[in-house]
C-alpha cells in the first residue's frame, strides 16, 4: 500500500488540509496518510504520529523552548518515511519545521507538495532558493505570491484560491448585511483570542476590559469564540464577562451574529474579512519575541491577512504594547459613531473574495496524480 506523509502542525494548518483532504481520500483511497494533525484530519482517516497540540508554539521563545522536541521529531518522521517506503509527503504551512523536514525528504528521494507558501517575501528571502530545490510543487495562496516565487527559481508554482474560500465556499451566500446602526438595541462583539494558549493568557483579559469600557455607553453582548484543543480551564476565569460561548466549530455562525470583533493575529483575520466583519487585530509575545522581530526582521508591512490582501490597512493592527482597552475601546467607537467610516469599512471588506481567486484546476486531483506516479 502506498502512503503519504501529511505535516498540518498547527489549527490553521488543519483547518487548510480540510480543504482538499477529504475528497483526496476519496480518489486515493489506496494510499495511507499519516503524520502531524488534529481531531479532523484523524476522522478522516489520517494516523497521527504527533497532534497538532504538541507542535505548535507561539513566537520565538516558545519555539526556543521547543527546539529539541522538534529535531526529535524530524528525525522520527524521517525514520518512518524510510519505514514505510513513502515517495510524497503534503507540508502544510508551518514554515520553519516544514523547510527542514523538505530538505530531508528532498535527500530521501520523496516529492514534496508544499502547501500554503512559507511568508519569505516577508522575512528570510533565501527560503526561496531553498524551495527551488526541495519543493515538486509550491501551492500558492496570495495574490502576488506566485510570480514572487516563479521569479526566484520555483518552476512548479501552482496558484489556488486560499483555503478558507474552499472552506466556506457554501456560507457566502447569506452573510448578513448588518448595516450602520443595526446595533441600536445590541451591539455584538465577538472575541476571538487566538488558538493558543499565550495568545488566549496574553489578550483575553485586554479583550475583555475592553467591552467593559464600552458597556458604560452600549448595551454590548460579548461572544467568544473557544477552540477545542487548549486547556479549557484558561477561559474559566473569564466566563462571567462573556454572553455567548461558542466552540470553534461554530465560527462562521458567530461571525455571521456579531457586528465587529477582536482578533489575535492569525488565519481567522482572513476569516472575519470573508465574512465582511470589521476586526481589530492584535498581537502580544514575549519580550523575547518583540527584540527579534524589531532588530532582525525587515518586514515592516501589515501582519493581518486582510490587510495583506488588500494590501492597505482595513484592520487595525496592534503589537505588544499598543494592545490597551483605551485605544481599542477608541477604534470601536469611532466605527459606531461615525456612519461614513463604517460603511467604507464594510465596502472594502466585500471585495475581500475578489482577491483571491487561483489557477483553474482541482488540487485534490493534481495531489492524488503525483501520489500515484
Amino acid at each position: 500500500m502506498e502512503s503519504c506523509l501529511v505535516i498540518a502542525g498547527e489549527k490553521s494548518g488543519e483547518e487548510h488540509a480540510m480543504s482538499f483532504f477529504p475528497e483526496l481520500r476519496f480518489l486515493a483511497p489506496d494510499v495511507s496518510f499519516y503524520g502531524v494533525g488534529g481531531e479532523e484530519l484523524q476522522n478522516q482517516g489520517m494516523e497521527l504520529l504527533y497532534h497538532l497540540k504538541d507542535f505548535s508554539s507561539m513566537g520565538f521563545s516558545e519555539v526556543i523552548q521547543k527546539v529539541p522536541f522538534y529535531f526529535k521529531a524530524l528525525k522520527k518522521l524521517e525514520q518512518e518515511v524510510v519505514k514505510r517506503g513513502t515517495k510524497t509527503a503534503i507540508l502544510i504551512d508551518f514554515q520553519d519545521f516544514n523547510m527542514r523536514l523538505a530538505k530531508r525528504l528532498k535527500k530521501r528521494g520523496v516529492k514534496v507538495l508544499y502547501y500554503v507558501a512559507p511568508q519569505a517575501w516577508a522575512w528570510k528571502a533565501h527560503r526561496a532558493a531553498v524551495i527551488a530545490e526541495t519543493v515538486h510543487t509550491l501551492f500558492t495562496i496570495l495574490p502576488f505570491e506566485k510570480k514572487w516565487f516563479h521569479d526566484r527559481g520555483v518552476k512548479q508554482v501552482r496558484g489556488i484560491p486560499h483555503p478558507l474560500m474552499l472552506t466556506y465556499k457554501d456560507q457566502f451566500k447569506d452573510i448578513p448585511a448588518k448595516p450602520f446602526g443595526s446595533w441600536d438595541k445590541k451591539l455584538k462583539i465577538l472575541l476571538l483570542p487566538g488558538s493558543r494558549r499565550f495568545e488566549i493568557h496574553s489578550l483575553l483579559p485586554d479583550f475583555i476590559q475592553t467591552l467593559e469600557n464600552l458597556r458604560s455607553e452600549y448595551n454590548v453582548e460579548i461572544h467568544l469564540v473557544k477552540v477545542a484543543h487548549v486547556n479549557q480551564a484558561i477561559y474559566q476565569y473569564f466566563e462571567k464577562h462573556i454572553d455567548v460561548i461558542h466552540e470553534s466549530q461554530d465560527l462562521v455562525k458567530a461571525m455571521k451574529e456579531c457586528h465587529l470583533a477582536l482578533a489575535a493575529s492569525g488565519t481567522v483575520t482572513l476569516s472575519t474579512g470573508l465574512f465582511e466583519l470589521p476586526t481589530i487585530v492584535c498581537y502580544k509575545g514575549s519580550l523575547l519575541n518583540e527584540f527579534i522581530f524589531n532588530n532582525f526582521i525587515n518586514y515592516k508591512g501589515p501582519i493581518s491577512l486582510t490587510n495583506i490582501v488588500h494590501d492597505k490597512m482595513v484592520f487595525p493592527e496592534f503589537i505588544q504594547t499598543q494592545v490597551n482597552p483605551k485605544l481599542l475601546t477608541r477604534v470601536i467607537k469611532s466605527w459606531i459613531e461615525n456612519e461614513t467610516v463604517y460603511n467604507e469599512k464594510k465596502a472594502t471588506l466585500k471585495e475581500t473574495k475578489n482577491l483571491l481567486s487561483g489557477d483553474d484546476f482541482s488540487v485534490p486531483q493534481y495531489m492524488a496524480q503525483v501520489i500515484h506516479e
